[in-house]
């Protein structure tokens, strides 16, 4: 987002054996630790970070098994940009994370909150990740069942915003150094699982496409909402999708709506918010862009008006710096957003940038 203040100490670490030093070093200190890999999801306070940021520069893809029958297994060290990793795996024919494409960062972040994005997970291809524990003071192979994977969460995100988690935490318990994907031999995609993508290929639901296709089609979805950044667009000044899609029961659901008819009027159309399944049956998830823009924040809001920080004009989930925001600027707006979906529809928005030395 370009705003925040400097860390009072940076370290970058290129090789495993100086990631876990440099991680073991502040641990050690007592001091604060902030483990950074693309820092595309953060917001860090105008005043800076008081400890030590340690930059995870690690590089290394290695496959130990690449078979028709088998799969492909591929490890990934943390420090390796997600979005080459992708477009390796669509040159090479690996299927199952072409959808992720154009989604910036680092790998290690990846399993953290199970990215996710046009019908794919992370959590659909990753075998296991090999962490380092803060705790035990030792390297872990933790597999995915033992990641408690769901919808932009896991086990290690929840060590930093669960309870039992440290006040004020920015990097997990288990610190990521490598991942390793089970991924499948194929020229043709996983079946395309989102709509406006399919109708992007021209094709139904279901469909495979072939894998440079597919990630073509996913990167124009996503500059076409300002999700791929682009120097001189302000709207591409962001953190993505600021709040994730809330998930409640369905009798809440019912609420909301109810709300909705009176706030917008009795158009069934426009007043029926979106649902979509989860894992669970009992839990609907909807749209946060949609309760945005009915709770009255169109594209463009505070953009248009002149502030420093405002909504993207292609894209209503995107809080985006014009130029000079400083990341109070960024916070004020989202609290706004927020309190404004809350007193429209009852449901209290969660921010998916993690908030360093700010809150809302």
């Amino acid at each position: 987002m370009r705003v925040g203040g400097p860390p009072r100490r940076m370290v970058t670490a290129t090789t495993e054996a100086e990631l876990i030093e440099a991680v073991r070093e502040v641990d050690d200190a007592g001091e604060p630790l902030l483990v950074v890999g693309g820092g595309s999801n953060l917001v860090v306070a105008d005043e800076g970070f008081p400890g030590t940021v340690v930059l995870v520069r690690t590089r290394g893809v290695e496959v130990p098994h690449d078979s028709a029958c088998g799969g492909v297994s591929a490890t990934i060290a943390a420090g390796e940009t997600w979005d080459d990793v992708v477009a390796h795996a669509c040159e090479q024919g690996w299927s199952g994370i072409e959808a992720l494409s154009g989604i910036p960062g680092a790998t290690g972040a990846t399993p953290v909150q199970n990215v996710g994005a046009y019908g794919q997970e992370v959590a659909q291809t990753i075998a296991s990740v090999r962490v380092w524990d803060r705790v035990e003071s030792r390297i872990r192979t933790m597999f995915a069942a033992d990641l408690d994977f769901s919808y932009r969460h896991s086990v290690l995100k929840e060590s930093m915003v669960g309870a039992g988690a440290a006040p004020g935490a920015v990097t997990p318990r288990h610190v990521v150094l490598s991942v390793t994907f089970s991924l499948r031999p194929t020229e043709l995609s996983q079946p395309i699982g989102y709509a406006a993508l399919a109708d992007g290929l021209g094709v139904e639901l279901g469909e495979r496409v072939p894998l440079a296709q597919a990630r073509a089609a996913v990167v124009e979805q996503r500059a076409r909402r300002g999700m791929v950044l682009d120097p001189e667009d302000h709207d591409t000044w962001s953190c993505g999708s600021f709040f994730t899609n809330p998930i409640m029961p369905r009798e809440q659901l019912q609420e909301v709506r109810a709300r909705a008819e009176h706030s917008i009027g009795q158009d069934r159309r426009s007043a029926i918010p979106p649902s979509y399944p989860t894992d669970t049956e009992e839990l609907v998830k909807t749209s946060a862009a949609w309760l945005i823009e009915h709770a009255g924040f169109t594209k463009g809001y505070a953009t248009r008006a002149g502030r420093p920080a405002g909504l993207s004009t292609k894209h209503t989930l995107a809080l985006t710096n014009r130029g000079a925001a400083t990341a109070q600027d960024v916070v004020t707006l989202a609290r706004e957003v927020r309190d404004g979906v809350e007193q429209t529809f009852g449901i209290r928005l969660v921010n998916e940038p993690v908030l360093v030395g700010l809150s809302l």
